[in-house]
């Protein structure tokens, strides 16, 4: 036998715990392997040869730098368990089967000699007994490691012990880590030896408990040459059964009971008392196991087990149950080798053979592994340690998968790894583990898709070139080949162009155009192609895609991702321009209605986020919240609708906000009181910042997640957070249970609800848990009050820019001072009052000469010229105010400051003078409702409401009355130098998509000199390409006019409560390059009216024709005429006999537009009432032949006058809101009714051949509106 080593047939391997070099021992065979190179050297040697020679290369142990512990040897014993060739790698293996004492010679025999009775023994190791019917089965690990060195006195020795080293001098001390005995000079190595003083030593003693079997505490007096260990008698007769065997014990009178004698015993009882079946684990947690066994053979009636288990560590337990083959060992620690005995038992005591089975458990895996930092080609996670594993030093594994890529293993002692060089736009499988000793836990896992290339994205859906060069408004308003077609372009790279134009024009299907989203590589999610869209617009086309896009009932940006520069923004600015009318439960009894910008409603916030992935839609459930029909409106995009399972490439970490607001109609309000509602896309262990900022402003906070995410909120313990925060968790089953949550002073959570099994259940229980919330919300805020909190978040303002700020407080110090519209008119507005209104009337007398009387025409017009200059020197007198000098000066400046300006300014205004104009316009509506013959008293409210009316257009109107007089003013003076530049100013502001008044509303007057170099101005800015064809409309008050032009066209004219036009406006819509041929024109004018008002009383200044000049300068001017009509039969004959007149006036000019009649809130009429195109042509046919002046311009037939087409003569709109505003969704029969009118126009302005341009147009105003004066048989 060769001892103190393993053979070559072992598949397992025990390293030595060090090696020396320059000594030698008599024999290598009968010392312990780590002072064989000792035993050259006499006890009178130098003792500190002993140290380990580090500069060795061939003999020595292996040194890790870092750590400064040798490499090859077992931890136990100081080292760690890595492969020497590779000492640098990680090695994770599974442990060694069973860790026992190192092999050693016999202690009384010297070295070469064995008494006879080994021999004896070993000729009879073949008589070992091999009985089939015995099964056990044992594994085990690595002993731990003894932390310091321990001396343990024994007294127990009765015979004297030899030194293992020497076998010559007498032991002093035993190793119980070498399982050897050392005599006093072969001992000093354990104190002198770095690596050997961890060692346990202990008095010299034979036998101690530590060189016991581990399992059954029997002496180790067999050795297995086929395993290389030392074992006890009956481990022999169980798992080393049939293994090559040898006796280890001396041959005397003490160990004379023969290995075939017990082995017979055990047999026998054996056969007594049938062993259970074979042990398995089928649960192994970190701190309890469950084991499992099968049932005795041949044993019938009740059965008793004892069970025993413990560790290498220390020791266990035992119990005896009765008639179970089940149970759970709890309280264990994690990542330790526990060893698990079973034995049947039978009513006297008997046992029979023990089977065995060891297994080790598991080590607490990571918690709360999460993104961080994430991009194209690089993220970051973190993650937390296991449960009760502070103190333990450990590390951790990662490895990192993807389809079609070489798998990666990494180390790390960190929480935290930041992974790079990564493929943009693909699915990587993270797992991450406890390492602990060389064994690993169970990984956790995520999946991440890496963010693709925003650039390439843009590239995919043909935004490359708009993110550094910004669309703008008058970029997407411009006309191109699939207007001037009628097809919708069906490219990917078409998508941000077809989504805007349907936007524009109110189309509720905007987002979701079917044949545009596919399937495939190519495949975009519509919240990427709108994120996109806003990262590609500047401030201003922003602005008016978010007013679009709440108008059409869409959630808009709240908090936007900027992908290219990792930053977020918060919407402010472009949030500013939505305004809604509102009835909250505290006026719904008066009927009186709130109107009011939201970015400035203190109302309450409403937040939903997720936790990891759900099973429920989240934004579906929104969405059913925020309805108010049967019918759920999609205010937020979401997974069922088309494209919107298409992973999102640019939109995650994006915050959506939409609003609620009640009608003041209990039967269909949801919630009484508006509140505001947020919806995060995505998870907010990757949005934390997103997270943070919803919780400091929100008044509840709606969390959806699955009850195994749970464990997350444990680090918001402690945490300062404003909102009430409510769990929605799944559980087993798709429950749904609605837990309040608090964070301080500890984490704590209540439950709310009982378990919700449907998405109706839950949606009504969020419902209520809402309206309670509301009746005591004392945290409410604005989107405005948010800047503060966003800034303090990190998160970027949009009108924090330099230029919008400087815009701001310029225009403050205009509106600072207004207490009254009508006095600061007329203080600061002073060229607009009785001088400007006296001056309209000369200048309109001059055309018309309605007082001339009998006079010398001539001669009068002279008179009115002295009379027009005395006026203007009167003007001058004025001098310039400090409202009309900032206000020079807020346009006088770049580009993109004067439209923040005029933006500002716009709102300003509009805040300031809503409620009087909107009490005033509700007045006015009444009366024309309820008395509609009471002329005199509708005539006074409108003039109210021109009194208190202060918009932007009256600092324009103030602009070109200072440009009337600059003739008058000083040639080389400062402010004649400022006032001549206003026509380019205003030039530009035209392609910038602002109206320009035409026709002034209050004195029914053209400042034509001002105009005309406007107009001039723009030609020359459009490089003289400026062909054009003009599109105008004409109808009744109030019959949507403006929101017609707007919805079709993209324009911005004025709409809403308490904006009623006056007078005429136009604006310009520039054709793009690739239609210009086919529609023969460079530009589209649009020109917008006031509203016709059949049987007003006379006016002294002849206020009452305005209208009806307004509607003939209209008609005369273009190519295409839209009449809207709607009420009942009368009113709609009056507005079509007031349009014919209009015509009359046509013949001077000698043009025929083609004319279109629109029928208006057709829900009041039913389908039997709606008039068809030929019913429209023999009314206005029969007026025709009834009216005496049109009879006079020998107009006979409808074809005299206009150009029509009976199969599109007629056109019926639908009501633009499908059920009670302000929550009713827009109608799709009204968008698409828009749409279709829209493409009939441009179809029609392509058969016109008339070549003008801005020059001619110039000429042609000047021409219709003096008409009258060379043609003054038609009176009006």
């Amino acid at each position: 036998m060769v001892s103190g080593c393993l053979s070559a047939k072992s598949t397992q391997s025990i390293d030595p715990p060090l090696l020396f070099k320059g000594k030698h021992v008599k024999s290598s065979q009968d010392v312990p392997p780590h002072v064989r190179a000792e035993r050259g050297k006499r006890p009178d040697s130098d003792y500190s040869a002993y140290e380990t020679d580090k500069s060795s290369q061939d003999v020595g142990p292996q040194w890790d730098n870092q750590r400064k512990v040798p490499y090859g040897m077992p931890q136990s014993w100081g080292g760690h368990v890595i492969s020497r060739s590779d000492r640098h790698a990680l090695m994770v293996q599974p442990p060694l089967a069973t860790v026992y004492p190192v092999l050693k010679a016999h202690p009384r025999v010297p070295d070469g000699a064995r008494p006879s009775s080994w021999d004896e023994l070993e000729t009879s190791e073949s008589n070992f007994p091999s009985d089939s019917d015995h099964s056990s089965t044992l594994t085990s690990g690595w002993r731990g490691s003894q932390s310091e060195e321990e001396t343990v006195t024994n007294n127990d020795t009765d015979e004297e012990v030899i030194c293992d080293v020497c076998s010559q001098a007498a032991a002093a001390k035993t190793c119980l880590t070498c399982n050897s005995s050392f005599c006093e000079l072969d001992v000093r190595q354990h104190y002198t030896v770095k690596s050997l003083r961890r060692h346990l030593l202990t008095d010299a003693c034979e036998e101690v408990e530590a060189k016991r079997c581990l399992h059954y505490k029997k002496p180790l007096d067999v050795f297995c040459r086929t395993d290389q260990m030392q074992i006890c008698r009956i481990c022999a007769l169980g798992y080393h059964k049939g293994h090559d065997l040898t006796s280890l014990r001396p041959h005397s009178a003490r160990s004379q009971i023969s290995v075939e004698g017990e082995s017979e015993n055990l047999e026998q009882r054996g056969k007594v008392v049938p062993p259970p079946g074979q042990i398995s684990f089928p649960s192994v947690e970190p701190d309890s196991v469950t084991l499992r066994w099968g049932s005795p053979v041949g044993l019938d009636g009740p059965k008793r087990f004892r069970i025993k288990w413990s560790s290498l560590m220390k020791e266990g337990g035992s119990l005896v149950i009765k008639d179970f083959y089940k149970v759970e060992i709890n309280n264990l620690q994690f990542g330790q080798k526990y060893f698990f005995s079973v034995a049947t038992e039978d009513n006297d005591g008997n046992l029979s053979e023990w089977v065995t089975a060891s297994v080790t458990t598991e080590l607490p895996a990571p918690k709360h592994l999460s993104k961080g930092h994430s991009e194209a080609t690089a993220l970051s996670l973190k993650w937390t340690r296991g449960d009760n594993m502070e103190g333990t030093p450990h590390q951790y594994l990662i490895n990192v998968t993807s389809p079609g890529k070489e798998p990666l293993a990494i180390h790390t002692e960190d929480c935290y790894k930041k992974f790079s060089d990564l493929q943009p736009d693909t699915e990587y499988t993270i797992s991450v583990s406890t390492l602990l000793g060389g064994q690993c836990s169970q990984p956790v896992s995520i999946t991440i898709h890496t963010e693709p290339c925003f650039r390439e994205v843009l590239s995919m859906i043909g935004l490359e070139d708009q993110y550094d060069n910004k669309l703008t408004l008058s970029s997407v308003l411009e006309i191109d080949l699939s207007d001037a077609a009628g097809d919708k372009l069906e490219r990917t790279k078409c998508l941000p162009e077809t989504m805007l134009k349907e936007l524009m024009m109110l189309n509720t299907n905007a987002r979701s155009v079917r044949h545009l989203f596919g399937d495939g590589s190519n495949a975009v999610n519509p919240l990427d192609v709108a994120v996109a869209l806003f990262l590609c617009s500047d401030g201003f086309l922003q602005q008016d895609i978010v007013l679009k896009m709440a108008l059409c009932q869409y959630a808009v940006p709240l908090l936007l991702p900027i992908h290219e520069t990792r930053e977020i923004t918060l919407m402010l600015w472009s949030m500013r321009e939505i305004v809604r009318t509102f009835r909250p439960s505290n006026q719904a009894f008066r009927k009186i209605s709130c109107e009011e910008r939201l970015a400035l409603s203190v109302i309450p916030l409403v937040s939903f986020v997720r936790l990891g992935r759900t099973n429920l839609s989240k934004s579906l459930i929104l969405n059913k919240l925020l309805s108010n029909t049967q019918q759920c409106h999609d205010t937020f995009y979401h997974r069922h609708m088309i494209g919107g399972n298409v992973p999102r490439r640019v939109s995650e970490g994006l915050v959506e906000i939409s609003w609620y607001l009640p009608c003041g109609n209990r039967n269909i309000d949801k919630f009484t009181e508006p509140l505001a509602v947020a919806n995060l896309r995505g998870d907010i262990r990757a949005f934390d910042k997103q997270f943070s900022f919803l919780c400091q402003t929100s008044s509840v906070v709606y969390i959806f997640c699955m009850e195994s995410e749970a464990d997350y909120f444990k680090k918001l313990e402690g945490k300062d957070v404003k909102a009430n925060v409510i769990l929605v968790s799944s559980g087993q089953g798709n429950t749904l249970v609605l837990k309040m949550m608090k964070m301080r002073p500890s984490l704590k959570t209540t439950n709310l609800s009982q378990k919700k099994k449907t998405e109706t259940e839950l949606t009504k229980f969020i419902q209520e848990s809402i309206s309670k919330m509301l009746e005591n919300c004392s945290n409410k805020v604005c989107v405005a009050q948010m800047a503060e909190n966003a800034r303090c978040c990190g998160i970027l303002v949009d009108e924090d820019s330099d230029e919008c700020q400087s815009a701001r407080r310029n225009v403050s110090k205009i509106t600072a001072g207004i207490a009254d519209a009508s006095g600061f008119k007329d203080k600061q507005l002073t060229l607009q009052g009785h001088l400007w209104k006296a001056l309209s009337w000369v200048e309109t007398e001059y055309w018309r000469l309605r007082k001339a009387g009998n006079q010398n025409v001539e001669v009068y017009r002279k008179s009115l010229k002295i009379k027009e200059e005395e006026l203007r020197r009167k003007q001058l007198r004025f001098d310039m105010t400090a409202a009309m000098s900032s206000f020079l000066h807020g346009v006088v400046t770049s580009e993109v400051q004067r439209c923040y300006f005029l933006k500002w300014l716009e709102m300003d205004l509009d805040d300031r003078v809503r409620d009087q104009v909107s009490t005033l316009q509700d007045q006015y509506k009444e009366l024309r409702q309820t008395f509609p013959k009471d002329m005199e008293a509708i005539a006074e409210v409108g003039k109210q409401i021109s009194v208190v009316s202060l918009r932007l257009g009256h600092f324009f109107r103030e602009c070109g009355q200072l440009f009337e007089c600059v003739s008058y003013l000083p040639e080389y003076s400062r402010q004649r130098k400022t006032v001549e530049r206003l026509p380019a100013l205003f030039a530009q502001m035209l392609l910038d998509g602002f109206p320009l008044e035409l026709v002034d509303g209050d004195t029914a007057n053209i400042p034509m000199k001002w105009i005309t170099e406007v107009l001039t101005e723009l030609h020359h800015i459009m490089q003289s390409n400026s062909k054009l064809k003009v599109i105008a409309i004409l109808g009744a008050e109030s019959s949507g006019k403006s929101t017609l032009l707007n919805n079709m066209f993209g324009v911005r004219f004025a709409v809403g409560k308490g904006a009623c036009t006056r007078g005429a406006f136009l604006q310009l819509i520039v054709v793009g390059n690739d239609a210009r041929q086919e529609l023969g024109c460079d530009c589209i004018v649009i020109i917008d009216t006031e509203g016709l008002k059949p049987h007003q009383t006379a006016q002294d200044d002849h206020s009452h024709e305005r209208d009806k000049e307004v509607a003939s300068l209209a008609v005369g001017l273009s190519d295409a005429v839209i009449v809207c009509v709607s009420g009942d039969d009368s009113s709609q004959r009056d507005v079509l006999e007031m349009a014919l007149h209009a015509w009359t006036r046509l013949e001077v000019v000698g043009r025929k537009p083609q004319c279109h009649f629109v029928q208006t809130n057709m829900c009041e009429i039913p389908a039997v009432g709606k008039k068809k195109g030929k019913e429209v042509l023999e009314l206005l046919l029969k007026i025709i032949q009834k009216d005496t002046r049109m009879k006079e311009a020998n107009i006979t037939t409808i074809s005299d006058v206009m150009e029509v087409d009976s199969d599109t003569l007629l056109w019926h709109i639908p009501p633009i809101w499908r059920g009670s505003p302000p929550m009713a969704p827009l109608s799709d029969d009204y968008s698409e009714t828009v749409q279709a009118l829209k493409k009939r126009l441009i179809k029609a302005l392509k058969k016109r051949h008339e070549r003008r341009d801005l020059i001619h147009l110039i000429t042609q105003v000047e021409s219709v509106w003096t008409a009258p004066c060379r043609k003054r048989s038609i009176v009006f």
